[in-house]
Protein backbone atom coordinates (compact mmCIF):
# COMPACT_ATOMS: atom_id res chain seq x y z
CA UNK A 1 0.00 0.00 0.00
CA UNK A 2 3.24 2.31 0.98
CA UNK A 3 4.59 1.68 -2.48
CA UNK A 4 1.11 2.57 -4.25
CA UNK A 5 0.78 6.14 -2.47
CA UNK A 6 4.27 6.80 -3.28
CA UNK A 7 3.60 5.90 -6.75
CA UNK A 8 0.65 7.64 -7.06
CA UNK A 9 2.34 11.15 -5.30
CA UNK A 10 5.45 10.35 -7.61
CA UNK A 11 3.01 10.82 -10.90
CA UNK A 12 1.52 13.89 -9.41
CA UNK A 13 4.99 15.24 -8.75
CA UNK A 14 5.37 14.87 -12.27
CA UNK A 15 2.75 16.42 -13.13
CA UNK A 16 3.61 18.90 -11.78
CA UNK A 17 7.12 19.31 -13.12
CA UNK A 18 5.42 18.76 -16.52
CA UNK A 19 2.93 22.12 -16.26
CA UNK A 20 6.06 24.10 -15.73
CA UNK A 21 8.16 22.57 -18.14
CA UNK A 22 5.22 22.53 -21.09
CA UNK A 23 4.02 26.59 -19.70
CA UNK A 24 7.88 27.40 -19.92
CA UNK A 25 8.24 25.99 -23.47
CA UNK A 26 5.46 27.80 -24.78
CA UNK A 27 6.22 31.47 -23.64
CA UNK A 28 10.45 30.46 -24.56
CA UNK A 29 9.15 29.45 -28.23
CA UNK A 30 7.20 32.55 -28.66
CA UNK A 31 10.52 34.70 -28.36
CA UNK A 32 12.60 31.86 -30.24
CA UNK A 33 10.58 32.33 -33.03
CA UNK A 34 11.26 35.85 -33.51
CA UNK A 35 14.94 35.37 -33.59
CA UNK A 36 16.91 36.41 -36.77
CA UNK A 37 17.65 32.72 -38.66
CA UNK A 38 21.54 33.41 -38.90
CA UNK A 39 21.36 32.81 -34.57
CA UNK A 40 20.30 29.31 -35.67
CA UNK A 41 22.55 26.78 -33.67
CA UNK A 42 24.30 29.70 -32.10
CA UNK A 43 25.05 31.14 -28.27
CA UNK A 44 24.03 34.35 -29.87
CA UNK A 45 20.74 33.09 -30.21
CA UNK A 46 20.64 32.22 -26.44
CA UNK A 47 22.28 35.50 -25.82
CA UNK A 48 19.73 37.29 -27.65
CA UNK A 49 16.48 35.25 -25.76
CA UNK A 50 18.50 35.79 -22.78
CA UNK A 51 17.54 39.64 -23.03
CA UNK A 52 14.17 38.89 -23.32
CA UNK A 53 11.77 38.95 -20.18
CA UNK A 54 9.26 36.51 -21.25
CA UNK A 55 11.93 33.65 -22.72
CA UNK A 56 13.11 34.29 -19.11
CA UNK A 57 10.02 33.66 -17.33
CA UNK A 58 9.67 31.07 -19.44
CA UNK A 59 12.83 29.36 -18.13
CA UNK A 60 12.03 30.23 -14.73
CA UNK A 61 9.48 28.25 -15.00
CA UNK A 62 11.29 25.01 -16.63
CA UNK A 63 13.80 25.46 -13.70
CA UNK A 64 11.42 25.35 -10.60
CA UNK A 65 9.50 22.14 -12.79
CA UNK A 66 13.01 20.28 -12.21
CA UNK A 67 12.87 19.43 -7.93
CA UNK A 68 9.41 18.32 -8.68
CA UNK A 69 10.91 15.71 -11.30
CA UNK A 70 13.50 14.62 -8.93
CA UNK A 71 10.81 14.07 -6.25
CA UNK A 72 8.62 11.83 -8.76
CA UNK A 73 11.99 9.68 -9.29
CA UNK A 74 12.54 9.68 -5.24
CA UNK A 75 9.05 8.23 -5.49
CA UNK A 76 8.54 6.37 -8.43
CA UNK A 77 10.07 4.34 -11.08
CA UNK A 78 11.78 6.43 -13.90
CA UNK A 79 9.67 4.18 -16.73
CA UNK A 80 6.40 5.87 -15.26
CA UNK A 81 7.83 9.50 -14.57
CA UNK A 82 9.31 10.50 -17.71
CA UNK A 83 6.24 9.01 -19.64
CA UNK A 84 3.75 10.97 -16.99
CA UNK A 85 5.11 13.91 -17.88
CA UNK A 86 3.45 14.26 -20.74
CA UNK A 87 0.54 15.31 -18.61
CA UNK A 88 1.47 19.04 -18.36
CA UNK A 89 0.34 18.57 -22.38
CA UNK A 90 -3.21 18.33 -20.93
CA UNK A 91 -2.32 21.79 -18.99
CA UNK A 92 -1.33 23.46 -21.61
CA UNK A 93 -4.39 22.30 -23.67
CA UNK A 94 -6.71 23.88 -21.24
CA UNK A 95 -4.42 27.03 -21.39
CA UNK A 96 -4.85 27.37 -24.73
CA UNK A 97 -8.76 26.69 -25.01
CA UNK A 98 -8.77 29.54 -22.35
CA UNK A 99 -6.34 32.11 -24.23
CA UNK A 100 -7.32 31.73 -27.61
CA UNK A 101 -11.01 30.74 -27.21
CA UNK A 102 -11.17 27.82 -29.03
CA UNK A 103 -12.76 24.59 -28.06
CA UNK A 104 -10.89 21.21 -27.94
CA UNK A 105 -12.08 18.96 -30.95
CA UNK A 106 -12.41 15.04 -30.85
CA UNK A 107 -8.76 14.85 -31.61
CA UNK A 108 -7.67 16.66 -28.72
CA UNK A 109 -10.26 14.76 -26.62
CA UNK A 110 -9.00 11.49 -28.35
CA UNK A 111 -5.18 12.52 -27.37
CA UNK A 112 -5.98 13.57 -23.87
CA UNK A 113 -7.87 9.93 -23.04
CA UNK A 114 -4.90 7.98 -24.89
CA UNK A 115 -2.41 10.23 -22.40
CA UNK A 116 -5.01 9.34 -19.39
CA UNK A 117 -5.35 5.47 -19.97
CA UNK A 118 -1.55 5.47 -20.32
CA UNK A 119 -0.77 7.20 -16.92
CA UNK A 120 -3.21 4.97 -15.33
CA UNK A 121 -1.51 1.73 -16.79
CA UNK A 122 1.88 2.44 -16.15
CA UNK A 123 0.77 3.10 -12.68
CA UNK A 124 -0.68 0.12 -11.99
CA UNK A 125 2.05 -1.92 -13.98
CA UNK A 126 4.88 -0.22 -12.82
CA UNK A 127 7.95 -1.88 -11.79
CA UNK A 128 9.14 -1.14 -8.21
CA UNK A 129 11.63 1.71 -7.76
CA UNK A 130 15.13 0.72 -6.83
CA UNK A 131 18.00 3.42 -6.15
CA UNK A 132 20.72 0.30 -6.02
CA UNK A 133 19.70 -1.63 -8.46
CA UNK A 134 22.35 0.66 -11.10
CA UNK A 135 23.86 -0.57 -13.96
CA UNK A 136 28.03 -0.86 -14.48
CA UNK A 137 29.40 2.52 -14.10
CA UNK A 138 30.72 2.28 -17.19
CA UNK A 139 28.04 1.51 -19.37
CA UNK A 140 26.11 4.57 -17.58
CA UNK A 141 29.68 6.73 -18.44
CA UNK A 142 29.50 5.26 -21.98
CA UNK A 143 25.68 5.62 -22.49
CA UNK A 144 25.98 9.45 -21.32
CA UNK A 145 28.72 10.17 -23.45
CA UNK A 146 27.22 8.84 -26.51
CA UNK A 147 23.78 11.02 -25.84
CA UNK A 148 26.07 13.99 -25.26
CA UNK A 149 27.86 13.51 -28.72
CA UNK A 150 24.88 13.03 -30.31
CA UNK A 151 22.66 15.83 -29.22
CA UNK A 152 25.69 18.01 -30.01
CA UNK A 153 25.51 16.60 -34.14
CA UNK A 154 23.54 19.46 -34.82
CA UNK A 155 26.33 21.69 -34.16
CA UNK A 156 29.10 19.74 -35.71
CA UNK A 157 27.05 19.72 -38.94
CA UNK A 158 26.67 23.69 -39.09
CA UNK A 159 30.43 23.90 -38.71
CA UNK A 160 30.94 21.84 -41.27
CA UNK A 161 28.18 24.25 -43.23
CA UNK A 162 25.04 21.87 -43.48
CA UNK A 163 21.63 22.12 -40.95
CA UNK A 164 18.83 19.82 -40.82
CA UNK A 165 16.27 20.55 -39.17
CA UNK A 166 15.19 16.78 -38.73
CA UNK A 167 18.46 16.08 -37.34
CA UNK A 168 18.23 19.79 -34.75
CA UNK A 169 14.58 18.51 -33.73
CA UNK A 170 15.99 14.56 -33.00
CA UNK A 171 19.32 15.50 -31.08
CA UNK A 172 16.92 18.21 -28.91
CA UNK A 173 15.32 15.20 -27.51
CA UNK A 174 18.73 13.18 -26.93
CA UNK A 175 19.76 16.41 -25.01
CA UNK A 176 16.63 16.38 -23.11
CA UNK A 177 16.78 12.08 -22.60
CA UNK A 178 20.48 12.84 -21.30
CA UNK A 179 18.93 15.55 -18.88
CA UNK A 180 16.41 12.76 -17.73
CA UNK A 181 19.37 9.82 -17.46
CA UNK A 182 21.03 12.40 -15.60
CA UNK A 183 18.32 13.71 -13.26
CA UNK A 184 17.32 9.83 -12.44
CA UNK A 185 21.26 9.73 -10.88
CA UNK A 186 21.26 12.73 -9.27
CA UNK A 187 17.65 11.28 -7.28
CA UNK A 188 19.05 7.95 -6.63
CA UNK A 189 22.23 9.38 -5.00
CA UNK A 190 20.27 12.06 -3.06
CA UNK A 191 17.97 9.10 -1.45
CA UNK A 192 21.22 7.60 -0.62
CA UNK A 193 23.07 10.85 0.77
CA UNK A 194 25.80 10.51 -1.92
CA UNK A 195 24.89 14.57 -1.87
CA UNK A 196 28.10 15.59 -3.80
CA UNK A 197 27.58 12.95 -6.34
CA UNK A 198 23.98 14.63 -6.38
CA UNK A 199 25.11 17.56 -6.96
CA UNK A 200 27.23 17.05 -9.73
CA UNK A 201 24.40 15.22 -11.79
CA UNK A 202 22.53 18.21 -11.59
CA UNK A 203 25.31 20.08 -12.86
CA UNK A 204 25.10 17.33 -15.94
CA UNK A 205 21.16 17.76 -15.82
CA UNK A 206 22.07 21.40 -16.62
CA UNK A 207 24.43 21.22 -19.02
CA UNK A 208 22.62 18.73 -21.01
CA UNK A 209 19.07 21.15 -20.58
CA UNK A 210 21.10 23.44 -21.75
CA UNK A 211 22.12 22.10 -25.31
CA UNK A 212 18.50 20.98 -25.48
CA UNK A 213 16.50 24.37 -25.08
CA UNK A 214 19.50 25.65 -27.19
CA UNK A 215 18.41 23.04 -30.11
CA UNK A 216 14.90 23.09 -29.97
CA UNK A 217 14.79 26.61 -30.21
CA UNK A 218 16.91 26.63 -33.40
CA UNK A 219 14.48 24.06 -34.70
CA UNK A 220 11.64 26.51 -33.73
CA UNK A 221 13.41 28.94 -35.97
CA UNK A 222 12.92 26.29 -39.00
CA UNK A 223 9.97 24.49 -38.42
CA UNK A 224 6.75 25.32 -36.91
CA UNK A 225 5.80 23.63 -33.55
CA UNK A 226 3.24 21.45 -34.85
CA UNK A 227 6.14 19.77 -36.24
CA UNK A 228 9.18 20.16 -33.36
CA UNK A 229 6.67 19.54 -30.19
CA UNK A 230 5.97 15.60 -31.13
CA UNK A 231 9.04 15.03 -32.61
CA UNK A 232 11.63 16.24 -29.18
CA UNK A 233 8.68 14.84 -26.96
CA UNK A 234 8.74 11.30 -28.29
CA UNK A 235 12.32 11.21 -27.94
CA UNK A 236 12.97 12.49 -24.83
CA UNK A 237 10.56 9.80 -23.41
CA UNK A 238 11.31 7.14 -25.50
CA UNK A 239 15.18 7.13 -25.06
CA UNK A 240 15.36 6.63 -21.35
CA UNK A 241 12.68 4.81 -20.56
CA UNK A 242 14.62 2.46 -23.54
CA UNK A 243 17.53 2.34 -21.23
CA UNK A 244 16.09 2.02 -17.93
CA UNK A 245 16.13 -1.74 -17.32
CA UNK A 246 19.98 -2.12 -18.34
CA UNK A 247 21.03 1.55 -16.29
CA UNK A 248 18.65 1.06 -13.15
CA UNK A 249 17.39 -2.01 -13.30
CA UNK A 250 13.54 -1.60 -14.10
CA UNK A 251 12.96 -4.59 -16.15
CA UNK A 252 9.79 -4.81 -17.53
CA UNK A 253 9.71 -8.48 -17.01
CA UNK A 254 9.61 -7.86 -13.31
CA UNK A 255 5.81 -6.73 -14.15
CA UNK A 256 3.03 -8.33 -14.76
CA UNK A 257 2.15 -10.62 -18.10
CA UNK A 258 5.98 -10.04 -18.57
CA UNK A 259 5.58 -6.61 -19.18
CA UNK A 260 3.16 -6.54 -21.95
CA UNK A 261 0.54 -4.67 -20.12
CA UNK A 262 3.04 -1.95 -19.04
CA UNK A 263 4.44 -1.29 -22.88
CA UNK A 264 0.86 -1.25 -24.02
CA UNK A 265 0.10 1.28 -21.98
CA UNK A 266 3.47 3.55 -22.38
CA UNK A 267 2.75 3.15 -26.40
CA UNK A 268 -0.48 4.35 -25.70
CA UNK A 269 0.41 7.47 -23.63
CA UNK A 270 3.40 8.50 -25.92
CA UNK A 271 1.54 7.87 -28.96
CA UNK A 272 -1.57 10.21 -27.43
CA UNK A 273 1.27 12.39 -26.23
CA UNK A 274 2.31 12.77 -29.66
CA UNK A 275 -0.82 13.43 -31.60
CA UNK A 276 -1.61 15.77 -28.63
CA UNK A 277 1.45 18.21 -29.25
CA UNK A 278 0.43 18.24 -32.83
CA UNK A 279 -2.90 19.97 -31.78
CA UNK A 280 -3.65 23.51 -33.37
CA UNK A 281 -4.50 24.81 -29.78
CA UNK A 282 -0.91 23.88 -28.76
CA UNK A 283 0.64 25.12 -31.68
CA UNK A 284 -1.02 28.62 -32.26
CA UNK A 285 -0.43 29.26 -28.11
CA UNK A 286 3.50 28.43 -28.67
CA UNK A 287 3.24 30.77 -32.34
CA UNK A 288 1.03 33.54 -30.95
CA UNK A 289 -2.08 33.15 -32.88
CA UNK A 290 -5.18 31.81 -33.25
CA UNK A 291 -5.24 27.98 -34.58
CA UNK A 292 -5.31 27.89 -38.29
CA UNK A 293 -8.26 26.07 -40.63
CA UNK A 294 -7.06 22.73 -42.90
CA UNK A 295 -4.53 24.36 -45.65
CA UNK A 296 -4.49 28.40 -44.46
CA UNK A 297 -1.12 29.80 -45.00
CA UNK A 298 0.30 31.68 -41.77
CA UNK A 299 2.90 34.17 -42.92
CA UNK A 300 5.86 35.34 -40.52
CA UNK A 301 5.20 38.76 -38.83
CA UNK A 302 7.45 41.12 -39.83
CA UNK A 303 10.68 40.95 -37.46
CA UNK A 304 9.85 37.36 -37.12
CA UNK A 305 12.53 35.01 -38.80
CA UNK A 306 12.04 32.26 -41.90
CA UNK A 307 13.22 29.10 -41.79
CA UNK A 308 17.23 29.46 -42.12
CA UNK A 309 16.85 26.64 -44.77
CA UNK A 310 13.84 27.30 -46.66
CA UNK A 311 13.76 30.94 -48.68
CA UNK A 312 9.82 31.01 -48.65
CA UNK A 313 8.52 33.00 -45.31
CA UNK A 314 5.33 30.77 -45.51
CA UNK A 315 4.49 28.08 -43.86
CA UNK A 316 1.25 25.71 -43.87
CA UNK A 317 0.53 23.53 -41.17
CA UNK A 318 0.70 19.72 -42.89
CA UNK A 319 3.27 16.79 -42.56
CA UNK A 320 6.32 18.01 -44.14
CA UNK A 321 7.16 15.83 -47.26
CA UNK A 322 10.78 17.04 -47.24
CA UNK A 323 13.43 18.04 -45.35
CA UNK A 324 14.64 21.13 -43.88
CA UNK A 325 17.95 20.76 -45.61
CA UNK A 326 16.42 20.97 -49.04
CA UNK A 327 15.93 24.84 -49.82
CA UNK A 328 12.83 23.99 -52.42
CA UNK A 329 11.19 22.75 -49.63
CA UNK A 330 8.01 24.64 -47.86
CA UNK A 331 7.20 23.79 -44.68
CA UNK A 332 3.82 22.53 -44.25
CA UNK A 333 1.13 20.80 -41.52
CA UNK A 334 -2.22 20.02 -41.97
CA UNK A 335 -4.34 20.20 -38.85
CA UNK A 336 -6.28 17.04 -38.59
CA UNK A 337 -7.84 18.31 -35.17
CA UNK A 338 -9.73 20.59 -37.75
CA UNK A 339 -11.81 17.06 -38.99
CA UNK A 340 -14.92 16.99 -37.21
CA UNK A 341 -15.22 19.85 -35.16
Amino acid sequence: MADMVDLVLGIAAAVGASTLYSLGIALQALDAREAPPEEHLRLALVGRLLRRARWLLGTGLSVLGWPLQVVALLLAPLVVVQPALAAGLLVLLLFGERMLGERAGRYEHLATLAIVVGVVGAAVFAPPRSASERGEHLTITLVLVGLALASLLPYLLRALGRSFAAVTMICAGLAYGWSAVATKLASDDLSTHHLLLAALWALSTAAASAVGVLSEMSALQARPAIQVAPVVFVTQTVVPVALAPALFGESFAATPLGGVPLGLSLAVLVAGAALLARSPLLTALMEGGAPLMEGEVVSHPSGSAPNPEDPSHATMRSNPSTDAGDPSSATTSTSPARIGR
